[in-house]
């Protein structure tokens, strides 16, 4: 695989709950990440005195975080929205040339900035609200 450009790491909102989904607009930096919790299962038997861990035991998760600029009304407004109704709809991650990451988030955190001399930006950070699921780019 060849190096990719950061811009093509999209995240994008489901608009309406109808999966119709637009790019987070102004965005500047995106992150994802998952994690997978072990659940220790050592015991005295255990070979070694080496830690066991329980196959497919544990709680999965996936945080999205961003940062950007304001750029389209719709999905700034969208994204606010979401946040104080506490609403879960689907989200999109485009990871290029490895595929997309498709499923339900809630705003964590908004946070809002700017300075006399500069732009407004933002921030946003989600979690995972249920199954994610992948889809390998072809």
């Amino acid at each position: 695989m060849v190096a990719q450009n950061g811009k093509d790491l999209l995240v994008k909102i489901d608009m309406t709950g109808d999966g119709l989904f637009e790019t987070a607009a102004g965005l500047r930096a995106t992150r994802i990440s998952f994690n997978a919790e072990s659940v220790d299962v050592t015991s005295l038997e255990s070979s070694g005195g080496w830690r066991e861990l329980l196959s497919g035991a544990g709680v999965k998760t996936a945080s999205i975080s961003g940062s950007g600029v304001f750029k389209d009304e719709a999905t700034d407004e969208r994204a606010r929205q979401i946040f104080f109704d506490g609403e879960t709809p689907d989200f999109q991650v485009i990871i290029p040339d490895f595929g997309t990451v498709e499923g339900p988030f809630q705003i964590t955190s908004v946070e809002y900035a700017g300075s006399h001399n500069g732009e407004a930006t933002y921030e946003l950070s989600l979690a995972s609200a249920g199954a994610l699921t992948f889809t390998a780019s072809i």
